[in-house]
């Protein structure tokens, strides 16, 4: 009779155990299919409006992360706050000062698929290897787990050699065919890429410079963002072997 009870009890405890991992797969394939559409689209505003050097841009947008962060923190009842965080958001926000720069020589396009493959190749390496003093990441299957990795090389290499037709802005600006004003010191292309309010360091460059230095951002951005959860990685992992409870760390850093 004991020994049925504990079949029974094991039996119980293995069915629970791959409910849960069952409901936490699919609330991680759910919030990862969320973040794709959202991280996706938020880049998108920088096609429709001037964004200069692009300065302003990233100090709005840093800005509302500030908030949003600030409200989940409250919703959370303020917990311990854990300043190495911080350096995650750093990372992210300069990686994030190279977008506009990016998008005006190579496009959003080809630039978001570069810096997300550099991203996910950089945040692959330092969870599987243990990098930067975190807990490597055991796999099941490390052939498959290598192989998707060889993939993603390949697409990023790939990448790198897709062509994009980019107009910039003094060429959108002498194309005007009709001028509102007659006065030919007004209507002059000199004047009128002195005036315009979308001036960029990178319409100097030519078509090959604009590209080399816009694939070479986009590889810097990845790099970055895929460094940016490392130092609350870090936090967890040696604040368990330590005894500790991690309780999240806001994303502060990326409004400051």
């Amino acid at each position: 009779m004991s020994l049925l009870r504990t079949e029974m009890a094991s039996w119980q405890g293995s069915n629970s155990f791959n409910s849960s991992n069952g409901t936490d797969l699919t609330i991680g394939f759910t919030s990862s299919a969320v973040a794709v559409f959202l991280f996706g689209t938020n880049f998108v505003p920088v096609k429709k409006f001037d964004t200069g050097d692009g300065m302003f841009f990233q100090w709005i947008l840093c800005t509302a992360i500030w908030m949003v962060s600030l409200i989940v923190n409250l919703i959370q009842n303020c917990p311990r706050f854990w300043p190495l965080a911080m350096v995650g958001g750093f990372l992210w926000a300069t990686g994030n000062v190279t977008v506009v720069p990016i998008v005006k020589t190579i496009g959003l396009g080809l630039g978001l698929l570069i810096w997300a493959s550099f991203n996910l190749l950089t945040g692959w390496a330092s969870s599987r290897f243990g990098w930067f003093g975190i807990d490597p990441e055991e796999v099941a299957n490390p052939v498959l787990n290598y192989v998707g990795a060889g993939l993603s090389v390949l697409s990023t290499i790939l990448f790198l050699f897709v062509k994009t037709d980019i107009q910039t802005s003094s060429s959108s600006s002498s194309s005007e065919c009709t001028p509102l004003v007659r006065e030919h010191s007004i209507n002059t292309s000199e004047h009128r890429n002195e005036n315009r309010n979308d001036v960029s360091w990178v319409d100097n460059f030519s078509p090959l410079g604009r590209r080399i230095i816009g694939c070479s951002l986009a590889v810097i951005a990845g790099i970055l963002y895929g460094s940016s959860f490392v130092p609350v990685l870090y936090i967890k992992d040696h604040g368990r072997r330590n005894g500790t409870t991690y309780t999240g760390a806001s994303q502060f850093g990326k409004g400051r």
